[in-house]
């Protein structure tokens, strides 16, 4: 068997995937405070022929050795924290982060989970939910018939009362040391993992959290260009890979057209 075969194979393999992620970006490109993934890729075990430094018949040593690599595989997808431009929409319940944090948001569950995206509502409650009825974590509580809802750079939330101005609540914002570690769950939500590291929860606009952006949405981190470069050049390789496969099958059918 032509190793070169096996080889090219999982080089079309791991193209597949790099054009799957790179689908799941561009069908994003406008899904709010999406960030990007790009996906990362090794070398697989090297058959060794004759191993480098090895003492030749003469009594020298060699300078290099004969190591035959037996393809690619995906290393690993990670997500891109890079900040999204700035979307001003002038919806009072709009919400962005200007720098690292996330957004804490109670599930059905009673489970915690992390949001870059700002696109709140109100439900009949009153309370500051996201587009599926989560509510914002501490719990944030519009009174009925207030007015001039505003959130300031530190997540302080004030509201006119018959004309005078009350704070009624404080938004909080969680990061973690690692957010690539970040486990997607769909929806714009993300969990903690053991690679990502606890939530540190704390103030915005203190201690290293990004400050809210009011009436302003964080727009997705894709960049069209880039991702329509990175599709072609994954799509030429694989159609690389399928003619060194289409190669090594014309190598076959002469070897065994040979009497």
């Amino acid at each position: 068997m032509i190793r070169s075969l096996l080889t090219a194979a999982t080089g079309m393999e791991a193209q597949q995937l790099n054009i799957d992620t790179i689908a799941n970006n561009l069908a994003n490109v406008n899904t709010t405070a999406f960030k990007r993934s790009r996906a990362n890729f090794h070398d697989l075990l090297y058959q060794t022929l004759r191993a480098p430094g090895q003492s030749a018949t003469t009594g020298t040593v060699v300078p290099s050795g004969i190591q035959i690599g037996t393809g690619t595989k995906l290393s690993s997808v990670d997500k891109m924290f890079t900040e999204g431009a700035i979307q001003v929409t002038g919806n009072e319940l709009d919400l962005m982060i200007e720098g690292d944090g996330f957004f804490r948001i109670q599930k059905d569950d009673g489970e915690i989970a992390y949001t870059r995206d700002g696109h709140f509502s109100r439900d009949n409650g009153g309370r500051v939910v996201t587009a599926d009825g989560y509510p914002l974590i501490p719990e944030i509580i519009i009174p009925q018939g207030s007015q001039d809802f505003h959130v300031g750079y530190d997540g302080t939330v004030t509201v006119k009362i018959a004309g005078e101005t009350q704070e009624i609540g404080q938004i909080l914002l969680a990061d973690f040391i690692n957010p690539t570690g970040l486990v997607s769950l769909g929806g714009n939500y993300n969990a903690p993992s053991r690679s990502s590291g606890e939530a540190v929860v704390g103030v915005p606009n203190q201690n290293g959290m990004g400050r809210l952006g009011h009436q302003q949405l964080e727009s997705s981190n894709v960049n069209i260009v880039e991702e329509m470069v990175n599709m072609i050049t994954g799509q030429r390789a694989y159609e690389i890979n399928s003619k060194v496969i289409q190669t090594g099958d014309q190598m076959l059918q002469t070897t065994t057209n040979i009497r």
